[in-house]
């Protein structure tokens, strides 16, 4: 056993010492040694549970014969840190995620590792370090928040909570009706209840194989997942039995079934983010052109919060992910045969799958569109390419042509939304917030609810160098590379360009004549964010563009 090497033969009396200091017995000592990574925290609202998730993992590991040892990871509530900067700090914690676990496991030898992350980065972060690692893993996320209800019985989600915000700035709401919102959008524990970031990479831990069937669907509140994740740690035995490890599992065809399923379900634009990180520590290279031609064969077939009005609850109820993937293989689009965390194939988890909501899970005949809920675009805006969450997009919204309204910084562009500076026919453009420009490419949730909640979603389309929240609509388009502050032509946008939007098309272009743009460019110097050292500087210096991932230079 990999734990041997910290606990057997004469030199390791101390070592053994050690363990028994922790009150554990000889047996204990001898047995497999499994380690629990649990991000449980009490700032966010999918982690403050997550010790039960924990102690139910380890009664699984010790009916199955093995040792249970917890240690934690860091978390952040990309929620509670939008809008400030706070949001610098979001995606940058999942390389240090990842970091954190190698090393917990490294110093110390586990034979096995369960990963219980939840939100956001969380679960990227923790996909990335048990890809290097590559020892036997197995995931099972915390679960989805339920859905809130308003006082009049509409049924609300975090994001309605943020897009509420756009309505204050028109003073159409009343004192009663704001902490209507504020009390009932979120009304327990959970991964928030739409298909936003975190739902959707649970939801992909599930397709990829790394997590049991329930994993992205089964609510925070049931019992299920308890049961669920007592199931988890005793299967990790059985892959630590027959050593069916994390690379067995996460290979280039896993990884385009997650992406078919990804284009299915209209999962988050932040998944176009994550995947290729994550393929990249499986030693795997996804790009923006096969994610495109994926997306163009794949139906959009599931319609969540904030696209639509059903939540993660109502997809379990429908059938779950397992009942995803099985439509998706009757079309040729989900190779059944790979191996999987349970230790047995995709096939043979999904045999007894049913849909069991047609309209939450529709047919290829019945689809939303036919092809996916994601699109890339490219253009001399973007000539590495952009992402947009098209299925959350109106129809009115998918071609689009208008003035530009520039603003250098997130704060910029919500002040003069707010203030009415931003009207029906605009395109505006917030840039400086990539990867490198943030740094840290923060969230432009708050924009996108402002104009929502004004009634502008209709009429005005951003773009951006940073990312979108799961939970933004409209037409959003992020992610545009190259970001300005590594010289993109994001940056050479002036106030009143117009700017050329087809997502049918895939086509992002800036309508200045070639002469003024190459002019432009030869003056171009971009401003680079003042920051003030510690993580946010290594993090600006190291990390790479946002259509390979955001991951760190090699």
């Amino acid at each position: 056993m990999r734990s041997d090497d910290m606990k057997t033969g004469a030199t390791k009396i101390p070592h053994r010492s050690l363990f028994k200091a922790l009150g554990l017995t000889d047996e204990e000592i001898r047995r497999p040694m499994i380690g629990i990574v649990s991000a449980k925290n009490e700032i966010i609202p999918g982690h403050i549970y997550l010790d039960r998730i924990a102690d139910a993992v380890k009664d699984g590991v010790r009916i199955a014969g093995g040792t249970p040892f917890v240690f934690p990871a860091i978390g952040v509530c990309d929620g509670i840190a939008m809008g400030h900067d706070g949001m610098h700090y979001s995606l940058i914690s999942r390389e240090h995620i990842a970091d954190s676990v190698e090393i917990m496991a490294m110093a110390h030898p586990f034979d096995a590792l369960v990963f219980i992350p939840n939100c956001d980065k969380i679960v990227p972060g923790m996909l990335m370090a048990a890809l290097r690692l590559n020892i036997p893993s197995i995931f099972v996320s915390g679960g989805p928040m339920m859905p809130g209800r308003l006082k009049d019985g509409t049924k609300t989600t975090l994001s309605n909570a943020f897009e509420f915000v756009g309505k204050i700035g028109k003073n159409e709401c009343t004192e009663e009706e704001i902490m209507d919102v504020e009390d009932n959008s979120c009304p327990g524990c959970g991964s928030c209840a739409g298909m936003f970031t975190a739902n959707s990479m649970n939801c992909m831990t599930e397709v990829i194989g790394m997590g049991l069937p329930g994993n992205g669907t089964i609510p925070a509140v049931h019992a299920g997942r308890i049961r669920l994740a007592k199931h988890a740690g005793m299967k990790i035995m059985e892959l630590l039995e027959k050593n069916i490890c994390p690379r067995d599992i996460v290979t280039e065809k896993s990884l385009k079934n997650a992406l078919h399923a990804d284009m299915a379900l209209g999962c988050s634009t932040n998944t176009v983010l994550h995947l290729p990180a994550i393929a990249h520590a499986a030693g795997v290279k996804i790009d923006f052109e096969e994610i495109n031609r994926i997306s163009k064969e794949t139906p959009h077939l599931v319609k969540l919060s904030p696209a639509g009005k059903d939540c993660l609850v109502d997809l379990d109820d429908a059938g779950g992910i397992s009942a995803v993937i099985k439509e998706l293989a009757e079309y040729g689009l989900f190779d059944t045969s790979l191996i999987t965390c349970t230790g047995k194939t995709v096939g043979e988890n999904i045999a007894n799958a049913k849909v069991l909501d047609d309209d939450i899970i529709r047919t290829k005949e019945n689809a939303y569109s036919p092809d996916g809920g994601l699109a890339i675009l490219w253009g001399n805006i973007a000539k590495d390419g952009a992402v947009v969450k098209k299925g959350a997009v109106l129809p009115e919204m998918m071609v689009h042509e208008g003035p530009a309204k520039v603003y250098n910084s997130e704060e910029e562009s919500i002040e003069a939304i707010l203030a009415g500076k931003v009207v029906s026919g605009d395109v505006v453009v917030i840039r400086y917030e990539g990867p490198k420009g943030g740094p840290g490419m923060r969230e432009m949730l708050a924009p996108t609810s402002a104009i929502a909640g004004m009634g502008l979603d209709s009429s005005v389309a951003l773009i951006t160098d940073g990312r979108f929240s799961g939970a933004s609509r409209g037409a959003s388009i992020g992610h545009v590379s190259p970001e300005a502050a590594a010289g993109g032509m994001i940056g050479i946008i002036k106030d009143g360009d117009i700017i050329s939007i087809d997502i049918t098309k895939n086509k992002l272009e800036l309508m200045v004549d070639e002469a003024e743009i190459a002019k432009r460019m030869a003056e171009f110097k971009p401003v680079m964010r003042e920051v003030s050292g510690g993580y946010l500087k290594r993090y600006r210096d190291m990390v790479t563009s946002a259509n390979t991932g955001a991951v760190f230079r090699d």
